[in-house]
């Protein structure tokens, strides 16, 4: 394992940043971030290395990384991006398995579950349209499990055998958890442990997952964020601190 850097940044500017590579070489893409998290890393990629990226308000308008208006986004024009593959999105996970599928919808049988969650909501329409990445504040073996109660999100292996109408606009670019990064850069499409956040071992993450992850003979840190990097998310994105109540670490 390589040795972390030296920047003094918590574990949740770590996932600030693993959560704004999400979006690097997309170009102009609307970015959907869901969670404090990831809205702090897509205004950052943003205001750095992704300065084509679409931000939006989450109903009808493009904004800036301040949250001035830059454009009207109206709903026939959202879905227009969302069935063509324009929209980057990064949504949370109740469940979610080594091949990507995703469940926000229940929690055991689905004819009479232990615990009802949001539903299914657009995550199959994401998954099979746009590429969608995960963000998971807490990492156990509770989220990171053999097989989803339910399938929501789709994952490479179901997409695959749906055939090429699924696999068109389908891909899980990563799932960033408040340990590491995973990718699905596997053979067989399985989920791979790309890095782990400084102070996390590859054990750590093994530990609190629910099934076998792939795991490169050398797993990278985490990227540092560089200084100008902190500085805009501590002092212009998110001076408030939101990103410290979703990772408490």
């Amino acid at each position: 394992m390589n040795t972390p850097g030296t920047a003094a940044a918590t574990r949740a500017e770590y996932c600030v940043i693993a959560c704004a590579e999400a979006w690097r070489g997309d170009g102009e893409v609307l970015a959907s971030p869901m969670g404090a998290v990831p809205s702090v890393g897509a205004r950052l990629a943003r205001l750095t290395f992704a300065p084509e990226l679409l931000l939006t308000d989450g109903e009808a308008t493009i904004v800036g990384p301040d949250g001035e208006v830059e454009g009207w986004l109206p709903y026939r024009k959202h879905l227009t991006l969302v069935t063509g593959g324009r929209r980057h999105v990064m949504m949370g996970a109740s469940q979610i398995d080594r091949f990507g599928n995703q469940n926000i919808s229940c929690i055991g049988d689905w004819e009479q579950p232990a615990r009802q969650l949001l539903g299914v909501r657009g995550a199959p329409v994401n998954t099979l349209n746009n590429p969608v990445s995960y963000w998971i504040p807490r990492h156990s073996p509770r989220v990171f499990v053999e097989r989803v109660d339910m399938v929501c999100g789709v994952g490479y292996d179901r997409a695959q055998a749906a055939g090429p109408s699924a696999t068109r606009f389908h891909r899980i670019p990563q799932v960033v958890s408040d340990l590491g990064v995973f990718d699905f850069a596997t053979p067989d499409r399985s989920m791979r442990l790309a890095s782990v956040h400084p102070g996390v071992t590859v054990e750590m993450v093994q530990e609190a997952t629910g099934f076998q992850l792939t795991v490169p003979a050398d797993v990278p840190y985490t990227r540092d964020p560089t200084p100008a990097e902190l500085a805009l998310i501590r002092e212009v994105i998110d001076p408030s601190g939101t990103r410290n109540r979703e990772v408490r670490a």
